[in-house]
């Protein structure tokens, strides 16, 4: 089994060589690597020129400058990137922030799940960033794969039609949901991590207007109302306190009330909830499972001893 890999990159010049020593160290290497530079106007793209002179596997495709950082153009930048692959015979793709790191066995260890598992069609590892690690501090489950690296068996990424290019966000999320819904597992592996080293959606904004930003995107991608509530409550418990949950409530509701028109079809948004509501049941059972277990204090030795030798007086 052989993989390829694609990353698309805008003015990431801080970042990229992490990305880069991480793949070229991996203990499997890529079958090729385009590296899509978006229209960058630092030195990404001549950082990635001194890799490809070392490593000839490595591509980097030149894109023309636009005005705007949207994921739109993420989208546009990784679909030519995968045009320059078609012409190869490969098992799987796997998309590629370039503000991440990894351990050397990162694909190779991807690799072996797909091959024990037919089923599985996109897989990806935990992460963690700058005071956040998903195991423990993520509201969303181990079938969510975080867009920063997702790795796909190659029919799997053909049936959902590739990503959908839309400029608000998401593009990750429709793919893993569309993936579950045509049939294939997702799955992200806690044994492995990536480390994000740009706090996610704040390229361009600060911390409590990703969280606004989020809050809009959780609206138009069909997320209930009641799982809403309860990640807002959870997301008031993390830095910053109280804050992050308000501007994720804000932008939901902001994006509510304007009825912000949504980029997934009406079958996707019914299956997203469906598994949103599956999920909390499954939560609030293992809360009281959880509670019953610890506020249930089996009777000591001692204990039952007194109460023998009451019973015998």
């Amino acid at each position: 089994m052989n993989y390829v890999l694609i990353t698309p990159a805008r003015n990431e010049e801080a970042f990229i060589a992490r990305v880069l020593d991480s793949v070229v160290s991996q203990t499997r290497l890529p079958l090729r690597w385009v590296i899509a530079d978006d229209g960058s106007t630092d030195r990404t793209a001549r950082i990635v020129e001194g890799y490809t002179k070392r490593h000839a596997w490595i591509e980097l495709l030149r894109r023309p400058p636009r005005a705007e950082r949207h994921f739109a153009g993420k989208v546009l930048a990784f679909n030519a990137g995968f045009e320059r692959l078609r012409h190869l015979q490969f098992d799987f793709v796997g998309n590629l922030d370039a503000d991440i790191s990894f351990s050397p066995d990162h694909f190779e260890f991807l690799m072996d799940r797909f091959a024990e598992d037919p089923k599985l069609g996109l897989a990806g590892t935990a992460y963690t960033q700058d005071g956040w690690d998903s195991t423990k501090d993520s509201f969303e489950g181990n079938t969510s794969v975080h867009g920063a690296c997702q790795f796909f068996r190659h029919q799997c990424y053909l049936d959902i039609g590739g990503y959908v290019a839309n400029s608000a966000g998401g593009v990750d999320w429709i793919a893993v949901t569309t993936a579950r819904m045509k049939g294939w597992k997702t799955q992200n592996f806690p044994q492995r991590r990536f480390h994000h080293h740009r706090i996610m959606g704040t390229a361009e904004r600060s911390r409590l207007g990703a969280a606004f930003d989020y809050g809009m995107k959780d609206y138009f991608l069909g997320g209930s109302p009641i799982w809403e509530m309860c990640r807002v409550a959870y997301r008031m418990t993390k830095p910053p306190i109280l804050g992050g949950g308000i501007a994720l409530l804000l932008g939901y509701s902001w994006a509510a009330i304007r009825r912000v028109e949504r980029p997934v079809t009406p079958e996707l948004v019914r299956f997203h909830r469906r598994e949103q509501l599956t999920r909390l049941k499954g939560i609030v059972r293992s809360l009281l499972r959880f509670r019953l277990e610890n506020y249930y204090v089996a009777p000591s030795d001692d204990d039952v001893g007194k109460r023998e030798r009451k019973e015998i007086a």
